[in-house]
């Protein structure tokens, strides 16, 4: 699994000129799910991203994890970041789960979300055209692959 981990102080998402989700302060986590991908990858990238330590303290260091601070989450599945553009111009998916196997890991990964942080989390809707509006904080922009966890 790869995911985009954005900071951000709003965030929403819209599908066919109608709200999904909304949130402030809080993460926007774009995720990208391979045919690869288990359910140790699921619980390890929830813990990771759930416990990432990228929101200021009383002395405004990162120092906070999105549990610590409150804050909330929109999850949102994006393929493309399972582009390849090794050859040509055009970048390939090959390694994009097809929707029969990207759907029930996206839902588990969002039921593992929802368990470490111990609430709901938002999201988009899987496979739609989406318009994912942000103003992300600081900036700060995490990328995590499971693939790279050792």
């Amino acid at each position: 699994m790869k995911a985009v981990i954005q900071r951000v102080s709003q965030s929403s998402v819209t599908t066919e000129g109608n709200i999904v989700a909304s949130i402030q302060k809080g993460l926007l986590i774009l995720v990208g799910i391979e045919e690869a991908d288990t359910l140790e990858d699921i619980v390890w990238l929830s813990s990771k991203i759930v416990n990432l330590r990228i929101f200021g303290d009383e002395n405004d260091v990162m120092n906070l994890s999105v549990k610590d601070v409150g804050g909330n989450v929109i999850i949102v599945s994006q393929f493309t970041l399972h582009a390849s553009t090794k050859k040509g111009n055009r970048p390939s998916y090959i390694k994009a789960a097809k929707p029969d196997i990207a759907i029930p890991l996206y839902n588990q990964f969002i039921q593992q979300v929802e368990n470490d942080l111990a609430k709901k989390v938002q999201t988009g809707q899987f496979g739609a055209d989406m318009k994912v509006n942000l103003v992300n904080d600081g900036p700060v922009t995490i990328l995590i692959d499971t693939k790279d966890k050792i």
